[in-house]
């Protein structure tokens, strides 16, 4: 029988529960990848970088067990394939990878073009086939959780890539729910708010030049906007996901979570 849990923790076993998490090398998909290890899952990390295997060795050496790590483009459907073939099950997986750039519609350059594309080709199509070659994998009790983002709920301007990817990403949870319910597999997304990862403070230093403002200043007037004061850090983001993945979420599938410490309430 667990113990009560500390504050702001909640208890969760995954032991014997495999769990893929993409885009797993550094941020919310590292934050949420440890908190599955350090609830006892089989876990691996993928990431396009090679920095997803150190990031997998560190992992184990705090929890003192395995993680294994892939590298592997998301957006190539036969790296995808690849990567996945040894897997004969997956009860968990976590479409986290993704990519956060701007993309003013006013600039005519080819590269932002490429930059829009390649957007939409991991955010989108990536999470399409990792999906997709995962779903023979999973069985009933499976669990499918996307990371979207507050922007799939609202937008911004100049990130018109991004937030239509992030958009994109509750239709395709919204309409798997709705497919992959008669076999006991729940699909749900985490759309978070402002958290401190090298991908958003890279948007914030982007959309405070852009309104000619120091970032310190924009920073503070996005988290006094908030319910909650104050920036969340990845791990913060880790329970969320835990919760969706557990038993106690078992009659909760075809929604968008929102974690942004009250920035956007509706």
């Amino acid at each position: 029988m667990p113990g009560p849990a500390e504050p702001g923790k909640a208890n969760f076993d995954f032991s014997g529960r495999r769990v893929l998490v993409t885009g797993a090398s550094r941020g919310i998909g590292l934050g949420v990848a440890e908190g599955f290890v350090a609830a006892g899952a089989d876990v691996t990390i993928l990431a396009i970088d090679d920095e997803v295997e150190e990031t997998a060795k560190m992992l184990a050496g705090l929890h003192d067990r395995e993680v294994g790590a892939i590298v592997c483009d998301i957006a190539n459907r036969d790296e995808v394939r690849i990567a996945l073939t040894p897997f004969d099950r997956i009860d968990v997986l976590v479409n986290n990878a993704g990519l956060e750039l701007v993309t003013p519609v006013t600039d005519g350059s080819e590269e932002a073009v490429a930059t829009f594309e390649r957007i939409v080709e991991i955010n989108v199509l990536g999470t399409y086939h990792v999906t997709r070659t995962a779903l023979p994998k999973m069985g009933t009790g499976g669990r499918i959780i996307i990371t979207s983002s507050m922007w799939g709920k609202t937008a911004v301007a100049e990130f018109s890539a991004y937030s239509s990817s992030k958009h994109a990403n509750i239709g395709f949870m919204r309409s798997l729910a709705k497919e992959l319910g008669p076999r006991g597999i729940s699909v749900n997304a985490v759309c978070p708010g402002w958290v401190r990862t090298a991908a958003s403070m890279r948007t914030l230093s982007v959309m405070a030049r852009r309104d000619g403002r120091e970032e310190s200043e924009l920073l503070q007037e996005i988290v006094g906007a908030q319910a909650i004061d104050g920036l969340m850090e990845p791990e913060d983001m880790a329970m969320t996901y835990l919760f969706l993945a557990s038993d106690a979420a078992r009659n909760i599938t075809g929604q968008a979570i929102s974690v942004d410490r009250g920035e956007f309430v509706g």
